[in-house]
């Protein structure tokens, strides 16, 4: 079960809640759901660069919050605000309400799976060894606080013929204990003679029973 199910799905309302929290009548729903995708898209594009963990959104009646987690919040930011005052009137402009966007800094990225996944599909768009980056990114992990790390690298390796999964652990993952806090990130890598590579990260940081419940 546990390999079957996104990890961060299968725990919602148990130690992990959504990324979009608002609420809409039935009709209205299926709009607010597609804007908030596109929200997501447009942040994602234009701070890259900094390391991206998630995207919050809250919406109230005539205002939509943004809150975006990053490894290196002065990237994301931009000299002297440029690029958050941008981002702000392109989103304003799309939604027709008022955006405020909030952007805070990651504590510990080194055990963040989102970042971790993107850094490696990063390295190997760039022709990076993924073995190399594969055990950079436990190591890391491991010295940063994790219990346990899993990271599946799927796709040509080394310009093979045939794809394979390429499979790497270091401590336990308990995947279908459900009070486990288990962060969970899939990101894709598309390179330029080999198409594209998966990759999956599991992390698991230790027991967690509620949502609020500090780590």
């Amino acid at each position: 079960m546990g390999r079957k199910v996104d990890a961060n799905a299968i725990r919602m309302g148990i130690n992990k809640t959504w990324s979009s929290v608002w609420y809409s009548t039935k009709a209205a729903y299926a709009g607010l759901l597609a804007q908030d995708l596109r929200i997501k898209k447009i942040v994602i594009e234009k701070m890259k660069d900094s390391g991206i963990d998630s995207v919050l959104i809250n919406r109230a009646m005539n205002k939509v919050e943004v809150e975006v987690f990053v490894a290196r919040p002065g990237v994301a930011i931009g000299r002297g605000g440029e690029g958050i005052d941008i981002l702000q009137k392109d989103l304003k402009r799309m939604t027709k309400k008022d955006v405020e966007i909030k952007i805070r800094e990651v504590k510990k990225a080194d055990i963040s799976a989102r970042i971790i996944a993107r850094s490696i599909a990063d390295g190997i768009e760039r022709r990076q060894p993924s073995k190399l980056l594969v055990a950079s990114a436990k190591e890391k992990a491991m010295m940063a606080g994790a219990k346990g790390i899993r990271i599946w690298v799927s796709g040509r390796i080394n310009n093979a013929s045939q794809a394979r999964t390429v499979k790497v652990n270091a401590g336990s993952v308990p995947a279908q204990t459900l009070r486990a806090d288990i962060d969970y990130a899939q990101e894709v890598a598309q390179t330029m003679d080999a198409g594209l590579m998966g990759i999956k990260v599991w992390i698991y940081k230790g027991e967690k029973n509620n949502i609020d419940e500090e780590r």
